[in-house]
């Protein structure tokens, strides 16, 4: 049975996976709360990525790294520390957790490594300055990476466009909110954590050996189509 840590799997997409992967995996969750669920392959560990010391772990097979923020406003309304802690929850986080995992993870017959951006990094759109520019880097971490570990391990980065979670609650507050973002997307649709969970799950697997230094889009077509 392989093993999985995942940072940030007590919510939204990263519940999702933790859920996901369990069928099969023991998963090992980081978080600063615990899932609601309850699982024999399941162990959780309380951390704060950013403040406290990460766990010990003598063995795993893969790292997704979840935490990431949705801060939306003008430009001229964002105060510099607003950038410099959306850097720090979606690239110095996950830095600090590869940096930490990496010698256990290379360790693995199929290692792998799972980071997110957003299609914001893609696609120009008002108010997203920072989350745009914080995973940006997310995205260069994993073209260099995947080069400096091609022999080492995988690395990969799913772009989600806006799934169903608590982060992205504000923009699906109503009825007319949610039929808006249906609209704007070409395939009539947002999505929902399952969907994500089910990209991670394929990139950790050996069905993805030959997949590295790649950012994978799940748009609903918003970056990729013009209808």
């Amino acid at each position: 049975m392989k093993t999985y840590i995942v940072i940030g799997g007590s919510r939204g997409i990263g519940n999702a996976i933790v859920n996901s992967l369990l069928s099969h995996s023991k998963v090992i969750n980081i978080s600063r709360n615990a899932p609601e669920l309850t699982h024999p392959n399941l162990e959780h560990y309380d951390c704060d990525i950013l403040t406290d010391d990460l766990p010990e772990i003598e063995a795993a097979d893969g790292l997704v790294y979840c935490p990431g923020s949705i801060n939306l406003k003008p430009i001229g309304r964002f105060k510099l520390d607003e950038f410099r802690d959306d850097y720090e929850i979606n690239v110095i986080g996950a830095v600090k957790a590869i940096q930490t995992y990496l010698n256990i993870i290379k360790n693995s017959e199929d290692p792998s490594i799972v980071l997110f951006s957003t299609v914001a990094a893609k696609l120009g759109m008002p108010f997203h300055a920072s989350v745009a520019a914080a995973k940006s880097g997310v995205e260069g971490l994993v073209k260099s990476l995947g080069a400096e570990l091609a022999t080492t391990l995988r690395i990969n980065a799913i772009a989600p466009t806006v799934t169903n979670t608590d982060l992205a609650s504000k923009l699906l507050r109503n009825d007319k909110m949610v039929e808006n973002i249906k609209e704007r997307h070409p395939m009539k649709k947002f999505l929902q954590p399952e969907d994500v969970a089910g990209m991670a799950e394929f990139l950790l697997s050996e069905k993805a050996g030959s997949i590295s230094g790649q950012v994978f889009e799940m748009d609903c077509g918003i970056v990729s189509f013009k209808i």
